[in-house]
């Protein structure tokens, strides 16, 4: 018995991917950062800071990830071919990943240094390193002002986001830690709040790092419930099974879905192929956020056909 081969598509938007429309948000937050960079390790070595040399460093690896972010987004708008079939929107994900590793490093340095200073303890000039943190507060409030709404619709943009954060935070850090030094003279506050900069960077990197591979590992789409997509498609007039069902993210703000469906063909010489492929992207199109789908229409029996074709 023959088989009835149709698919259907239901394209995203046409402006690329989620990324894409942030990009000069995340040039002025690249711009700021690196300004930052440069003053926290000018303001470092003259207050004697670990804790505000220990920012810069890290705020050098965000400066490092917004560039690979623009730089992914460059790569993921570029036109599908032959072989990259989906274009190269992949590449924000993989920018993504480099983010996480460059953040667990950039802990990594940051512990390892602390631990130095507790051994070779050295003064640290509490009003300089004040004064440097409050600009380096400043600076990350601002970036996070631009990046606050497209860390809700991208992988990247959240990522880049949470490192600006987590600046924010070690500049915090770094502002406590100084008033300590200024009021009582105790030390060893800088080494700690390099340690505190340390353990904030580790629990968002990790929820940015799981979710990372959910996409590489072609999880699911957050959110979509493949029991319920598979209900909901076995309730459209005339479908009497379906398998093969497969959904995952290609990248932010671009899930997509495939099924074999299975159709009587009663139905299916009533309505015709295109008004089924109809009802099923306008069934999944009302109920889950999944924009591009390929259905299979298949009669009944086709799934045991194919099986024998394979053996």
């Amino acid at each position: 018995m023959g088989a009835g081969h149709d698919h259907g598509h239901a394209h995203g938007a046409a402006g690329g991917t989620a990324t894409s429309a942030y990009r000069g948000r995340l040039r002025a937050a690249l711009a700021i950062t690196l300004g930052i960079v440069v003053v926290q390790i000018v303001g470092g070595t003259l207050a004697d800071s670990l804790a505000l040399v220990a920012d810069s460093a890290h705020m050098a690896t965000d400066a490092l990830g917004l560039g690979m972010a623009l730089l992914a987004i460059h790569f993921a708008n570029r036109p599908p071919s032959e072989r990259a079939t989906f274009g190269y929107a992949r590449a924000e994900i993989l920018a993504a990943l480099a983010n996480c590793l460059l953040l667990l490093g950039a802990g990594g340095y940051v512990v390892y240094e602390s631990v130095q200073r507790f051994i070779t303890p050295a003064a640290t000039e509490g009003r300089l390193a004040l004064l440097f943190g409050v600009i380096g507060l400043v600076a990350n409030l601002v970036s996070l002002s631009l990046l606050m709404r497209g860390q809700k619709e991208s992988l990247n943009v959240r990522g880049a986001f949470l490192e600006v954060a987590a600046d924010a935070l070690g500049s915090v850090t770094v502002i406590v830690s100084s008033v300590v030094i200024m009021l009582t003279g105790w030390q060893a506050a800088d080494p700690i709040a390099s340690l505190v900069i340390a353990l904030m960077i580790a629990p968002r990197t990790w929820k940015l790092l799981r979710e990372t591979l959910s996409v590489l590992l072609e999880a699911a789409p957050k959110g979509v419930d493949m029991a319920e997509v598979r209900s909901h498609i076995l309730a459209t007039d005339g479908v009497e099974d379906v398998h093969d069902l497969h959904a995952w993210t290609i990248t932010s703000g671009m899930p997509v879905l495939s099924a074999h469906v299975v159709v009587s063909s009663e139905v299916l010489n009533a309505i015709g192929h295109e008004k089924m492929l109809h009802e099923l992207q306008g069934c999944l199109g009302d109920h889950f956020d999944v924009e591009h789908c390929t259905f299979q229409l298949e009669p009944v029996g086709h799934a045991q056909h194919e099986a024998r074709l394979c053996h």
